[in-house]
């Protein structure tokens, strides 16, 4: 009875969830404006989703921003995980708490306290800040994916490298990173998933002249919200899922060579 009870439980919870989802899904299809009424099956609306040149644009930026954000996010918080590891165990707590509390606070405050920077720092809102404000709140994710990894390698592989004559760059570039590499790549592919999914920091740290597909949907939905949106946030969700199944299917690799 219990065992019936918690897999209908999970079961209400699952369609909860999802229903929604698969539901936008279904209408992305619809050949209708409608809504309420099914017309037909039909592709016009992924048709017209690619012809629009404010969709490409939102697209464009999403891609290249999530791109460039991983990508400097993963080396300031390798090189930052490796600062870390290396400090005595009292500091080392201090760093991991303060890298820790941008995951735990709400992404409104993160976007909220970013916004005022640039207005004080009189950074202009747009592509060069959206692109700052998704490195910042990537880089903790990448901290935290590197840091398991360098406590299981042998911490004395670096000094013994040293003392056999390879510089502290062959050294970083032979010995640490091989053995942290499946923490890299597990924070790179988090890193990018969480960029292409942002819309908090990115409304608050962009201007109206310059939209990802989030803050895009946001304006869009505003207005009302037409069937192209859902065709967009069917792909966005497909894309979406692929990547969290990569990183999971990721996680579960390093965890079976373990």
């Amino acid at each position: 009875m219990s065992r019936m009870f918690k897999r209908g439980y999970l079961a209400l919870m699952l369609l909860f969830l999802y229903v929604p989802i698969l539901v936008l899904i279904v209408q992305s299809f619809n050949a209708g404006v409608s809504r309420a009424k099914w017309q037909g099956f039909s592709l016009k609306w992924y048709i017209d989703l690619f012809n629009s040149a404010s969709i490409i644009n939102a697209f464009y930026i999403t891609l290249t921003i999530a791109l460039l954000s991983a990508l400097f996010a993963t080396i300031l918080g390798t090189l930052a995980a490796i600062g870390i590891h290396a400090m005595q165990k009292r500091p080392q707590g201090i760093m991991m708490t303060l890298t820790n509390i941008p995951m735990t606070m709400p992404d409104i405050v993160t976007g909220i306290s970013l916004m005022l920077l640039y207005i004080f720092t009189r950074i202009p809102r747009g592509y060069f800040s959206m692109l700052l404000a998704h490195i910042t709140f990537n880089i903790p994710y990448v901290i935290l994916s590197v840091m398991p990894k360098l406590k299981q390698m042998n911490k004395f592989s670096y000094e013994a490298a040293l003392d056999l004559g390879a510089t502290p760059g062959y050294a970083l570039r032979h010995v640490i990173l091989p053995s942290v590499m499946p923490g890299v790549i597990t924070g790179a592919l988090l890193s990018f998933t969480l960029s292409l999914d942002d819309f908090t920091i990115s409304y608050f740290t962009t201007s109206p002249l310059v939209q990802n597909l989030s803050t895009l949907i946001y304006s869009e939905a505003r207005k009302g919200i037409k069937p192209t949106m859902n065709a967009l946030s069917a792909l966005m969700f497909v894309a979406l899922l692929v990547l969290l199944l990569a990183v999971n299917r990721r996680a579960n690799l390093v965890k079976e060579t373990k």
